[in-house]
């Protein structure tokens, strides 16, 4: 190794890093390289969790104190073993995005200075019809990550009773993400009712504890279950990715019966390698059955024919969907109501 370049061993390719010694998480003294070799030693975890899929990367090029932006589409001069696929945006357009077929790929993406690796739920040959059903458990202010775990708890009770298994892992932050392998037979909009009907189940269970409400104002001190993650061009970050917080901690897989001893500030790319090599890959087998979305599906539809619950806002950078409801915040909407009401007749002079 030199100052001005490196070259990481992974998976029997050897991928260039320039400035290896460039800090990319100046608290955590986190360098270039020391992030190459981190993906390096947790490859076949990440690429359980990325393979096959177009990923977004969110760029840090001067590092975590610089400024980030997302990059959706492929940049020019790729190496002619990085592959892309096609996708389409909610706007209709297409682009063609990182497609990681290789750990390799996401070596490459440090080069490229991506702290966060932020993958479809689909698949590089069916980019249109989801295999993952992934629930975003966010703790709101007030809330933390032990009522996250409380939540995932009820949501794996959850998922039992429909016969399905889910998988958990650390956000990384203050949350936790579930994922399920499912038949990519369904679309986004069907994925996301699923998602819908899903999470108001579990409000109706455990009204203190989980909210639907897209409204932050709706919310209070509540575990909110993000549904428009499940949204076309929406993702989650990958199993085993760094996150753009100061100790570069991991979004780090877990098992259920190691959760209630998890924190979060636990995985690092420091910790993590020697973590995995002792304890393997909580989530080896989340591949061996998919599963269908019949029953999710049929509870939206209950939900609509017996409840009158359709669906429910879209972020905002979406077109307007069909049986969308009004994307105006409810006080907001009071207040435009308030003022459009007629003045009140005096009847004392008829």
């Amino acid at each position: 190794m030199s100052s001005s370049e490196a070259y990481v061993e992974v998976a029997g390719r050897s991928v260039r890093i320039s400035s290896p010694l460039k800090v990319y998480f100046p608290a955590a003294g986190v360098t270039k390289l020391d992030l190459a070799t981190y993906y390096a030693s947790v490859a076949e975890g990440v690429l359980r969790s990325l393979a096959g899929r177009p990923v977004a990367l969110n760029r840090f090029p001067d590092g975590l104190e610089g400024q980030s932006f997302y990059m959706k589409h492929a940049p020019r001069g790729l190496p002619d073993w990085v592959r892309t696929a096609r996708v389409t945006f909610p706007s209709g357009r297409t682009g063609d995005e990182v497609c990681v077929t290789e750990a390799a790929t996401v070596v490459w993406a440090v080069q490229f200075a991506a702290l966060e690796l932020h993958p479809w739920p689909v698949r590089r040959d069916d980019v249109d019809h989801p295999d993952e059903l992934r629930i975003d458990l966010d703790p709101q202010p007030g809330t933390g990550f032990r009522e996250a775990v409380e939540a995932a708890r009820e949501a794996r009770a959850l998922f039992d009773e429909l016969g399905m298994t889910p998988f958990v892992k650390t956000t990384g932050s203050r949350g936790l993400h579930l994922l399920v392998r499912i038949e990519p037979s369904r679309t986004f909009v069907e994925a996301r009712r699923a998602v819908i009907a899903f999470a108001r189940e579990l409000e109706r269970r455990r009204p203190d504890l989980v909210t639907t409400s897209w409204w932050k104002e709706g919310r209070g001190e509540r575990v909110f279950v993000d549904f428009n993650q499940m949204a076309r061009d929406r993702m989650l970050v990958a199993a085993y990715s760094t996150r753009a917080r100061p100790d570069a901690t991991v979004s780090m897989p877990v098992r259920w019966s190691e959760l209630a001893d998890v924190e979060p500030g636990d995985f690092t790319t420091r910790t993590v390698p020697a973590l995995l090599a002792e304890r393997g890959d909580a989530h080896q087998s989340i591949d061996e059955v998919a599963f269908t979305l019949d029953a999710l599906l049929e509870a939206s539809a209950r939900d609509e024919r017996d409840r009158g619950l359709g669906d429910l806002p879209y972020p905002p950078e979406f077109p307007k969907m069909p049986g969308e409801p009004s994307r105006v915040q409810p006080s907001k909407a009071r207040k435009t109501a308030a003022r459009r009401a007629p003045e009140p007749h005096d009847e004392t002079d008829r």
